[in-house]
C-alpha cells in the first residue's frame, strides 16, 4: 500500500500564500497535525517514510517517524513545484491561478506541472519495484500530492485544478 500525506501547516499556509520551494517550517498547528497524522498511520504497518527535503516535510516526517518507529528517507524528487515568481503571493492571485491551469507552461523562473509529474512518476515506479508487498508513506506537498493522485486516478483538467490535500491529510493507493 502507498500512503500519501501532506506536511503540516506552515505560516505561509496559514496566510494563504503560494509556497513552493521556499523553505519554511511548521507552525504549532502544523506540529499538531503531524502528531495526528502519526496517530492515523501508527496501525498501518508502515515500513518506510519517504519525504521531501524541505523543512516542513522533514519536520512532519520526523514526528511521524519517531512516534511510529519507522525509518525515513529523503528524496529530492518529492520537493514541491517551483512556482518561480509566484512564491509568496496570495493563492488567489489571478496571474498565478491562470498559470496553474496551464499544465505544460513553466511558471516564470519556475517549473511546469509536467516537469513535476515526470520526476514524481519516476519515483512511484521505483517505489513499486523496490517496496513491492510493503507499506510506504510519502510525506510531501500539495502540488506533489495532486500529481500523485493523477498517477492512480483519471481526472479532468478541472478536477486536477481544484484537487487539494489538506495539511496533515492522508490518502492511500494500492500499488
Amino acid at each position: 500500500m502507498l500512503y500519501i500525506a501532506r506536511h503540516g501547516q506552515t505560516i505561509w499556509n496559514a496566510q494563504n500564500k503560494v509556497c513552493g520551494i521556499t523553505d519554511v517550517g511548521l507552525t504549532d498547528k502544523g506540529r499538531e497535525q503531524a502528531k495526528a497524522l502519526a496517530l492515523a498511520v501508527v496501525d498501518k504497518n508502515i515500513n518506510v517514510i519517504i519525504t521531501s527535503p524541505l523543512k516542513r516535510a522533514i519536520e512532519t516526517s520526523k514526528i511521524v517517524s519517531d512516534l511510529c518507529t519507522v525509518p525515513m528517507e529523503v528524496d529530492d524528487r518529492l520537493i514541491e513545484q517551483s512556482y518561480g515568481i509566484y512564491e509568496g503571493v496570495d493563492r488567489k492571485d489571478e496571474a498565478f491561478l491562470n498559470n496553474k491551469r496551464n499544465f505544460a507552461y513553466k511558471y516564470p523562473n519556475g517549473e511546469s506541472m509536467m516537469q513535476v509529474a515526470h520526476r514524481v512518476y519516476g519515483l512511484i515506479e521505483e517505489i513499486k519495484d523496490k517496496y513491492k508487498d510493503r507499506n510506504v508513506l510519502i510525506i510531501s506537498h500539495g502540488g506533489v500530492c495532486r500529481i500523485i493522485n493523477t498517477y492512480f486516478r483519471d481526472m479532468t483538467n478541472e478536477e486536477f485544478f481544484i484537487y487539494t490535500l489538506a495539511n496533515g491529510e492522508l490518502e492511500e493507493y494500492e500499488i
